[in-house]
């Protein structure tokens, strides 16, 4: 069975799985999550932040595929939670 690839309602690009980390409250072992850096979302989001709550940070769209749940992920750099990334062979591997 395959899984159908969710995309981003803000920039229509496709979302990428990425592993939810243990220490968090989420049931679930992935998510999708937007890593566009041109996303608009992400890229307002630095700003919006700033004004609101005077913090540098920004946030990324994520879908939640167990509960259909979808909002924002918090990142402090472009760079934050890229190493949860499950790429295609990694998830191959996991299957074997």
């Amino acid at each position: 069975m395959t899984e159908e690839q969710p995309t981003c309602p803000h920039c229509e690009q496709p979302l990428t799985k990425w592993r939810t980390p243990e220490q968090t409250s989420w049931n679930v072992d992935y998510q999708f999550v937007c890593f566009n850096d041109e996303c608009q979302y992400y890229v307002r989001g630095w700003d919006w932040m700033r004004r609101q709550y005077n913090q540098n940070v920004s946030y990324r769209h994520r879908y939640d595929p167990k509960t259909g749940a979808s909002g924002p992920l918090a990142v402090w750099s472009p760079q934050a939670l890229r190493n949860g990334i499950i790429e295609d062979d990694e998830e191959q591997n996991e299957r074997d």
